[in-house]
């Protein structure tokens, strides 16, 4: 099992609308940016667990936990011309573009970008680096149990 951070914008998709989508499930659609795509479309595999984080709001940071719940296949916002994620070079024959589903497991209390910031033992941990603004970034094991029994109080 692999561990990974996804972010989503709270205004697209928060972790209470997760939990309230039917079947608690919802297509991470609109990535574009090769790299994370090929983190889903190569390495990501069912049941892998997931921190979902909110970015781009007022206070960024971990909101719960969600899991992997199906394999890459094509996001259909590609080909959808009114979608801001539309691609006029990309084609139901060759799409450039996929997505996983996302599983709801639980929400957790917020764990902020700055409380994050402030472990040494996640000093590594790709989403606290300089410049990263991926969508998508792998978590190693021990950052992924560090933050789940001290920053989340629960093994």
């Amino acid at each position: 099992m692999r561990y990974w951070l996804m972010k989503s914008e709270p205004d697209d998709c928060s972790i209470d609308d997760l939990a309230a989508m039917p079947k608690q499930t919802v297509p991470w659609y609109g990535v574009r940016n090769y790299q994370a795509r090929n983190f889903m479309r190569d390495v990501m595999k069912v049941g892998d667990q997931v921190f979902f984080y909110h970015s781009s709001c007022p206070e960024p940071g971990i909101a719960g936990v969600a899991r992997v719940a199906s394999p890459a296949y094509p996001d259909e916002t590609q080909f959808d011309e009114k979608s801001r994620f539309y691609d006029a070079k990309s084609t139901p024959e060759n799409p450039r573009w996929l997505n996983v589903d996302v599983a709801f497991v639980r929400k957790t209390p917020l764990v902020s970008l700055a409380e994050l910031r402030r472990h040494e033992a996640l000093a590594q941990m790709r989403v606290l680096q300089p410049a990263n603004r991926l969508s998508i970034t792998p978590v190693d094991p021990a950052e992924w149990q560090y933050i789940v029994k001290n920053l989340m109080g629960k093994a």
